[in-house]
């Protein structure tokens, strides 16, 4: 976990308000019998040991490690590793500050490429091949079933929607598996969502992450499983938005079940024969709560923090909007780029309101120019920038000066995350953003659907 995406003062686990009606109220682990859940059988199996349950120590042989650009500022003339145990297993992706808007940056950068020279590492993903790396571990099939993944960034969690046990590691963690192949975990509880029914025109995967994250609160130290009917109505984009919301939860893993879409979008990718893993009928879970989503609307996290601090955007008031932004890991994907400029086209960005747009990778930059999107866009007065973490973490491209406010669909809003500690972040689904950007003001998609 890179320090910029580190809730610093954040809410602690148990600081959300939870329904007095709430399961969540039960003992742990109390939910099912005694089968085994997901995250207990890859890591298990990572671990050459079937026995494991929640609670046990696993010592497990890491199947991928990914290392970001911005990860060999640390590399760069003191912890460089003498050897490393595969390079066959390890990819290097430039996402945070790529090109480099600063000289520490720029040595990072050639850092990283002689770094992946000296090891023989292939999977190099420069400027060019560039992008946020959890978008690119998706495009790249690098996250897959029934395996492990680290990388020193606190969102990894977003390749458990490929039912990947991902997870996010401090640099000198990532370091040791890079030098040792292996690391260690508590195996989490796991607290599972069965989701019903499917969501309404105008409501996104992230309006179901912050109605979770508003009713429930924190699920720190716990595994977080999605399963039940409604799964198969979710493209795997929006898949991928709860899997990588998921660190705001603070779970430790996120996962999804691996299903027909989900074969098929690996085989597109080049990977076959899987192995996935999936909950046993009988498994034992801290809590299962059902979510209906045919009944969910457009979602607001309000500023400071997600966690017992969420509100459907139509009960929340008349909020003028200085800054828009769409973008991040969770939200910077190519279906997120297609809703704005649906929303915007024909229509102008509100006079006094700037809409940023930062496409999660250069291949879904690549795709929307192709698909019109980004002409779209530019033609409503939205300014489209080059594929990285940008605006999302506060570093470049959009930084919120005093006293502005933002509503953004990247996957945080914590005080200061996006620039000034004078600022407010509200976080929104794409829709909520783009439909704000028509008005100038934090608006219910629904209000300017076509």
């Amino acid at each position: 976990m890179t320090p910029t995406d580190t809730p610093a003062g954040g809410p602690t686990a148990g600081s959300a308000a939870t329904p007095a009606e709430d399961p969540a109220a039960r003992p742990a682990a109390t939910v099912g019998g005694g089968g085994r859940t997901t995250i207990e059988k890859i890591l298990g199996r990572a671990a050459s040991s079937s026995g494991l349950r929640a609670g046990d120590l696993a010592v497990c042989e890491i199947d991928r490690v990914v290392l970001i650009d911005i990860q060999f500022r640390s590399f760069n003339g003191w912890v460089r590793p003498l050897r490393i145990a595969d390079p066959d297993r390890v990819a290097i992706i430039f996402d945070h500050a790529v090109p480099a808007p600063s000289i520490a940056d720029a040595n990072a950068g050639t850092e990283a490429r002689a770094f992946a020279a000296q090891f023989g590492i292939e999977q190099l993903y420069d400027i060019g091949s560039h992008g946020i790396c959890h978008q690119v571990i998706a495009e790249q099939g690098l996250g897959r079933p029934g395996e492990t993944l680290v990388c020193a960034d606190s969102h990894t969690c977003s390749a458990g929607a490929f039912n990947c046990a991902a997870r996010g590691l401090g640099t000198a963690e990532v370091l040791h598996v890079l030098c040792t192949g292996a690391s260690w975990a508590i195996v989490p509880e796991t607290i599972r969502y069965d989701l019903h029914g499917t969501l309404p025109d105008g409501v996104a995967a992230k309006d179901v992450f912050l109605h979770l994250a508003g009713t429930y609160g924190s699920a720190e130290n716990r595994a977080i499983e999605f399963a039940g009917p409604g799964v198969a109505g979710l493209p795997l984009a929006e898949r991928r938005v709860l899997a990588t919301q998921g660190a705001e939860l603070l779970a430790d893993y996120t996962l999804f079940p691996c299903d027909d879409l989900l074969v098929d979008e690996l085989a597109a990718r080049g990977v076959h024969d899987v192995d996935p893993c999936w909950s046993d009928d009988d498994a034992a879970f801290a809590d299962r709560r059902r979510v209906d989503l045919d009944g969910m609307e457009p979602h607001v996290g309000l500023p400071g923090r997600v966690l017992g601090n969420t509100a459907p955007v139509s009960s929340v008031g008349d909020v003028a909007v200085d800054q828009l932004f769409i973008g991040s890991c969770a939200n910077g994907q190519l279906d997120d780029l297609a809703v704005a400029a649906a929303i915007l086209d024909g229509r102008r960005v509100a006079p006094g309101t700037r809409l940023i747009v930062t496409p999660a990778s250069q291949q879904v930059h690549l795709d929307a120019v192709r698909r019109g999107y980004v002409e779209t866009l530019l033609a409503a007065g939205a300014v489209v920038t080059n594929a990285a973490c940008g605006a999302c973490f506060g570093y470049d491209l959009g930084v919120l000066g005093d006293g502005e406010v933002c509503v953004t669909s990247s996957t945080r809003n914590f005080t200061g995350r996006m620039g000034s500690p004078l600022a407010s972040i509200y976080m929104a689904s794409s829709a909520t953003v783009a439909a704000s950007a028509v008005t100038g003001r934090l608006t219910d998609p629904r209000e300017v659907a076509r």
